[in-house]
């Protein structure tokens, strides 16, 4: 119990320490330690990085869920870890009421079976949808919700912890210079080497968490490629089921496509539609850049890679990019798959391989 006591008083202490710290820095009475200048840059650079992602979260899922109240109930159902009631789409419900519409008319009308055909092919786009929602929500924004629940965190705490460390340091410094007794000045020495050691420390954690932004740069980089092919797929599925649809509505009888064919010459002059092949895989260029890297971190030797995108490094052990330049690059054992080593003329580091393009 006296432990606890005492503990409980030199935290109080030192928690008062740094509120008179803080508030003599404030009304300009003290002196403040800054942080070093790439300290500093890289701090700014997580916060952009914290408030952007934040942004393109939030905006990508009002694009997946225009619904507020649905988007309100997931959030609800994720945090209670139940799995949210399977519903139709707002394409699903369309294409079941033109269904059904359709049958009431009579399918053995025009009206009746164009509704039926409508119908389902609007139900084709609304799983082509739930597909779309399902892959973006696994490969973009479970990423990024990853990256603020959980490396964003940890470098705030660090970020506080350290803020907390500087606080100690000036409060040290302060104490020093206020030392008068020969006694009392040795003691203050003693507690600035201790604060200045745990701030260094601190300091040295700090730098090596924000440091890892680069990585998850690369990261993201790689989780917007998966978005944007999920979307091509997607749209390339609607565009074809309404081909297709198109095609169908052309077998109907002659007094319905002659009042198509009216409306469309009192419109204007026809459009021209070109149809995408019924089978054959969507065109996709990743497989084959994502097959270059791995054959070359399977190998030993060096090849050339023209740099897409500028990049700054975040480290010493890393090499700055300009973009279309042309760098030889290689693979070393136990490097992160995510990059490589880059050279160019005597300068070397690590690259990561979301902003290069290997050259035959």
């Amino acid at each position: 119990m006296d432990f606890n006591v005492k503990r409980l008083a030199a935290d109080a202490g030192t928690l008062f320490s740094r509120a008179v710290q803080f508030t003599e820095e404030k009304f300009g009475q003290a002196e403040k330690t800054e942080l070093d200048a790439h300290l500093e840059n890289l701090l700014t650079r997580a916060e952009c990085t914290k408030q952007w992602t934040e942004k393109i979260l939030k905006q990508t899922e009002v694009l997946l869920q225009p619904n507020p109240n649905v988007r309100i109930e997931e959030f609800f159902y994720e945090k209670l870890d139940k799995k949210a009631p399977t519903r139709m789409n707002n394409h699903e419900l369309l294409g079941q009421s033109m269904i059904d519409s359709g049958n009431e008319s009579g399918p053995g009308t025009a009206y009746g079976n164009a509704l039926i055909k409508c119908g389902e092919t609007e139900k084709q786009i609304g799983g082509a949808e739930r597909e779309f929602i399902q892959s973006s929500a696994i490969n973009f924004l479970t990423p990024f919700r990853n990256f603020l629940e959980g490396d964003f965190k940890t470098i705030l705490k660090e970020r506080k912890l350290l803020q907390n460390k500087r606080l100690d340091l000036d409060a040290a410094k302060t104490k020093l210079k206020k030392a008068k007794m020969a006694d009392a000045r040795a003691l203050a020495e003693q507690d600035l080497k201790m604060t200045q050691s745990e701030f260094d420390r601190q300091a040295e954690i700090t730098r090596l968490l924000l440091e890892g932004i680069s990585s998850t740069h690369a990261h993201h980089l790689r989780c917007l490629n998966d978005f944007v092919e999920a979307q091509m797929t997607y749209y390339a599925q609607c565009y074809q089921y309404m081909v297709d649809l198109q095609k169908q509505f052309g077998n109907f009888p002659s007094a319905f496509s002659s009042n198509n064919n009216q409306s469309t010459a009192s419109g204007g002059a026809s459009v021209s539609i070109p149809i995408l092949p019924l089978s054959g895989p969507l065109p996709s260029t990743a497989g084959n850049v994502s097959s270059g890297f791995t054959e070359l971190q399977n190998f030993s030797g060096s090849r050339k890679a023209r740099v897409l995108y500028d990049y700054d490094a975040a480290g010493s052990n890393e090499l700055s990019l300009l973009a279309d330049e042309v760098i030889m690059v290689s693979s070393v054992p136990g490097m992160d798959s995510d990059w490589l080593m880059g050279e160019r003329g005597t300068q070397k580091g690590k690259v990561p391989i979301t902003y290069l393009e290997l050259l035959n």
